[in-house]
């Protein structure tokens, strides 16, 4: 039986053009399917805070990534002079510094 199966079998046929770039076309498809739901919403987001973090201006009220709330005091180059209490400032890096949620508008 199992003989008689065997050979009345269809004959293999040749590999056609699709099966021959089928993985390529399936890997390039996963790529760019990773690419649209992960990596482009990530690169928007991080423009939308540096965009926000370019429009701070001094008496703005901030929160720092430590989660220190504070108002602006001074912008330098790479850092800002933040005030927590009175006379109590602290030098922060530019990238640590978020816009306070209550400044921020709503849509």
């Amino acid at each position: 039986m199992n003989l008689l199966a065997i050979l009345l079998q269809a004959p293999a046929e040749a590999p056609s053009e699709w099966s021959k770039y089928q993985g390529i076309v399936m890997m390039v498809a996963i790529v760019a399917i990773f690419y649209f739901l992960m990596i482009r919403p990530q690169q928007k987001k991080q423009k939308a805070v540096q965009k926000a973090r370019e429009a701070l201006k001094t008496g703005d009220r901030v929160v720092t990534a430590g989660g220190i709330h504070g108002r602006i005091k001074e912008i330098q180059e790479t850092a800002m002079l933040i005030k927590v209490a009175d006379e109590v400032c602290l030098r922060v890096d530019k990238t640590m510094v978020y816009a306070s949620p209550e400044d921020i508008p709503s849509k």
